[in-house]
């Protein structure tokens, strides 16, 4: 663990990483945008995500296919099921041909296997061609992005290299680093007996494959010499032409914001070399675990990949990190989910723990993969095979024992009162100060709203609301839960505030002990259902996609399935706090003082609110409704860096995830920021504290109770 945190450590005390990334990210978000005007995303998100869920579901038979018609056509294809079945067939294809010299084109499935290394080991001379993977090729490192491999390097660290290489000190200036590559390359190609590609798409209809570039180096690859290997995985496999159309539509968009690549090869078999006669051609298809993630029903999913990295370009944590913090060929996300599968789930264990789990990824994927999903999928497993560590099991022993868990929580209000001042724990003593390193901590009320609820006068109303108040709310915060008690008295509701109430189990889940979410779900369940109510109301996204969609998932995952018809009765009464008050709105139950001006705010969307219960636009209508203006942040839905129990694992990645959304906020010039998510309050507020700043850090219902008739 030491070692994977120094290189987490590494990686963010690199300047040149950090800026490179960032920028890169800053223009893609724009740039894709633009490159998608006029294209149905969606529709074109779910086209993608059918063809390759149908590619997964009939693999095999694809696979047979797609030999047969290749075979036919003049290639010979080899089926690997073993990355060292794939090795020994191309390492055994260059003795019997007497290959000495192999130039390559950008292949993930070779780096995946580490062919070079094998080859190399075998006395060849092999050559990446790839501009980006000559450079990592040339410094021995591994790719940091699937597409931009070499993106994390400067361009100083990229002369320095070269110069080493032809022997000449080089300037930094990029077009000349480009023409000497070019210069030393094509000698490369000229003289080369082999020519390895990988490939986009294995097309079965035809037996094609696809290759998808911005540089000339793979037509050169596959058509100069007189061999031409593609080392293909077998989730490259689509059905037919049209079925490939949608794929090279998405491809370019997503993975670098071009509206088309320069180049997209299309081999159908064997072509004639200059002296008439016919070159090889020979496709290996290797399978490497991907038949066995086909049969998996809930991995299967992951297929639907088709690299484009987009998951990697849009995550607050890679910008921060770059890809060798993973450790293995395949960065980011959905890199995390491929190594577990294809290396080993073991070798995951360190970097599941990156995900933030705000969903971008999810948001963004043209295959529509359920990345963040997939990756508390392995958090699932690894406790399975390996159990909960010592911690984990002291931890939710306590947070499921409702009475302990809420005894010492008060008993931390009285202690805290030595440390707090203004409301705010602004240092932890010895091994906790980093937590209060770079934010202040809410002190714990003296009061839970538990008590405090007992206190408040309801006249007697038609309706009925269940208010689950989430911890933060209920130990912290008080004051915002007698806000939504007001709002809904003035809409027509008594407001009840069931006390069996208890932690929604977030923090188990995302730890992968979903026994101990399980538990959690069965007390709130059956506390919140306790009594006969019209809807259940949470002022926490977290939670309400808890008691909307997790505990459901949770019990099906368990094979609970005796609980899920209180669980999907639950689900139904649920709705966050924007939504329900909107609704209030229009239907002419709540109303806000006419023609009152109340000033500019700015808006930041919680990562649950906009990507699991998709309403980032109910809170921006009813602030606007109520007399704010609103002046939208730069990244205005990026994550604050809070995710629960991640500012407490990965404080050093929290904090400059932080403090970027806080330069964004002071940007605007507002003196007051919104926010439907008391953890978002809670690090968000922290965060200018910390900094001694004026600015106003609010929940959206403490704003609307104020501007109420």
């Amino acid at each position: 663990m030491s070692t994977f945190k120094d290189s987490v450590d590494k990686a963010l005390n690199n300047p040149n990483l950090g800026g490179a990334l960032g920028r890169f990210s800053e223009a893609y978000a724009v740039a894709r945008l633009k490159a998608y005007e006029g294209i149905d995303i969606e529709a074109l998100r779910n086209r993608v995500a059918a063809i390759k869920g149908y590619a997964a579901e009939h693999m095999e038979e694809l696979a047979e296919q797609f030999t047969k018609m290749a075979t036919a056509r003049g290639a010979k294809v080899f089926r690997a099921r073993s990355p060292q079945e794939a090795k020994e067939y191309i390492a055994n294809l260059c003795r019997e041909k007497g290959v000495k010299k192999i130039v390559k084109s950008k292949s993930m499935a070779s780096e995946e296997i580490h062919l070079n290394e094998h080859l190399q080991k075998q006395g060849l001379t092999v050559n990446e061609t790839d501009l980006g993977e000559w450079i990592i090729q040339l410094a021995g490192q591994k790719p940091s992005h699937m597409v931009m491999p070499a993106i994390h390097m400067t361009r100083d660290e990229v002369a320095d290299l070269f110069s080493k290489e032809v022997d000449e000190r080089l300037s930094n200036d990029i077009p000349k680093l480009v023409k000497v590559a070019r210069k030393e390359l094509r000698s490369k190609f000229l003289e080369a007996d082999m020519g390895i590609s990988g490939g986009n798409m294995a097309i079965a209809e035809t037996g094609t494959i696809a290759l998808v570039t911005n540089e000339g180096n793979a037509r050169l690859t596959t058509s100069l010499p007189k061999i031409h290997v593609a080392l293909v995985g077998l989730e490259k496999l689509v059905p037919t032409w049209a079925d490939a159309a949608p794929i090279l539509v998405a491809l370019p968009k997503s993975a670098t914001s071009q509206l088309l690549t320069s180049y997209v090869s299309l081999i159908t078999g064997p072509t004639p070399n200059d002296d008439g006669s016919m070159k090889e051609m020979h496709i290996v298809l290797m399978d490497n675990r991907r038949s066995e993630m086909a049969a998996d029903p809930v991995f299967k999913q992951a297929l639907q990949c088709i690299r484009c990295a987009s998951c990697l370009n849009v995550c607050p944590v890679y910008r921060l990190v770059g890809g060798h913090v993973f450790g293995h060929i395949y960065t980011g996300g959905i890199g995390t989910i491929l190594t577990a599968w294809f290396d080993e789930l073991k070798k995951s264990e360190d970097i599941q723990g990156l995900c933030i789990q705000c969903g971008k990824c999810k948001e963004i994927c043209p295959g529509k993969i359920d990345i963040p999903g997939l990756i508390l999928e392995i958090r699932r497993r690894l406790v399975q095979e390996q159990g909960q560590s010592v911690t984990q099991k002291a931890i939710f022993s306590v947070v499921n024992n409702r009475h302990l868990f809420h005894g010492m929580l008060r008993a931390a209000s009285k202690a805290g009162k030595f440390m707090a001042k203004d409301g705010f724990i602004r240092h932890l003593p010895m091994f906790l100060s980093e937590l209060s390193e770079f934010r202040s901590l809410p002190a714990i009320a003296d009061k839970p709203f538990r008590d405090v609820f007992d206190t408040i006068k309801q006249p007697v109303l038609p309706g009925k609301v269940a208010f689950y108040a989430g911890c933060l709310i209920d130990f912290a915060y008080p004051e915002m839960g007698e806000k939504l008690v007001k709002i809904l008295n003035k809409a027509g509701y008594n407001v009840t505030f069931p006390k069996g109430q208890t932690c929604c189990g977030a923090p188990a889940r995302y730890n992968g002990a979903y026994e101990v979410a399980a538990g959690n779900a069965t007390d709130n369940i059956n506390a919140l259902l306790e009594k006969d109510v019209d809807y259940v109301i949470s002022a926490c996204p977290t939670c309400t996609g808890a008691l909307k969609h997790e505990f459901i998932d949770v019990y099906e995952n368990l094979g609970q399935r005796d609980k899920l018809p209180k669980a999907r009765r639950l689900a139904t009464k649920t709705m966050d706090f924007s939504t329900f008050v909107k609704q209030l709105v229009d239907e002419g139950k709540l109303s806000f003082k006419e023609g009152v001006d109340l000033g500019k705010i700015t808006y930041h969307d919680s990562c649950h609110l906009k990507r699991t219960l998709h309403a980032e636009k109910e809170p921006r209508q009813l602030l606007t409704q109520a007399g704010y203006e609103i002046n939208e942040m730069f990244e205005c839905d990026t994550c604050c860096g809070m995710g629960g129990s991640y500012s407490i694992k990965f404080p050093e990645i929290s904090k400059p995830i932080l403090t970027r959304k806080l330069t964004n906020i002071k940007a605007t010039d507002c003196k007051t920021v919104a926010m439907d998510c008391p953890g978002c309050v809670m690090q968000i507020r922290g965060g200018f504290d910390k900094e001694g700043s004026k600015i106003q850090v609010k929940h959206t219902l403490e704003l609307l109770a104020d501007a109420l008739k």
